[in-house]
């Protein structure tokens, strides 16, 4: 076949106002390996900053790198990857970033009742489409790092941070190894 006539039967559809045909439906296992990497990236990235505001600052210092830090590597990797990447929580601290859509709460939801039944915060994951979306959800367990802001019981000075940062706070009274929250990916399918 001649290159002009293969150049204008390539350019029809253009033409024509057609949208070229999708390439295959990405994999869901392949989709659901990517978001795990994303949120080992995340972890990677995050938990290095809190331990080091720890100890150079105590605990109401690393109160900071979670209010500006984790939405920066969000919103970083957000740009980088394709993904709409956040953390949501039953018990918001971020009442802006942090408060579930439906399916998210579902999601949340089965994950305490997993581990009702026995199930540990670090194994639990969950992926699925909806609306032309996959959507990836990766539980976050209370480490102890956490306790520091996240306990039941928590020093003054790290409540009057948090009281600061997050006036509208609910993510208190948690213990060691309980589902917190969990990493939420989203991409189109």
């Amino acid at each position: 076949m001649n290159r002009q006539l293969l150049a204008g039967l390539l350019g029809l559809p253009i033409l024509l106002g057609l949208q070229p045909l999708p390439a295959a439906a990405a994999d869901p296992a392949q989709l659901k390996q990517e978001a795990m990497d994303i949120v080992k990236r995340f972890g990677g990235a995050l938990k290095p900053e809190l331990v080091q505001a720890i100890q150079s600052g105590g605990p109401a210092h690393a109160i900071s790198v979670c209010a500006e830090k984790a939405p920066a590597i969000a919103q970083n990797l957000s740009n980088e990857t394709g993904w709409l990447v956040k953390r949501v929580s039953l018990k918001a601290r971020n009442s802006r970033t942090a408060v579930p859509d439906a399916w998210e709460r579902k999601v949340l939801m089965q994950f305490d009742q997993r581990q009702a039944n026995g199930e540990s915060a670090s194994q639990m994951a969950h992926s699925e489409i909806v609306d032309n979306k996959f959507r990836f959800m990766k539980a976050q367990g209370v480490e102890a790092v956490c306790l520091n802001c996240h306990a039941a019981e928590i020093k003054p000075d790290v409540a009057a941070a948090l009281e600061e940062n997050y006036p509208d706070d609910k993510a208190r009274g948690y213990t060691l190894g309980q589902v917190r929250g969990a990493f939420s990916l989203t991409r189109d399918f």
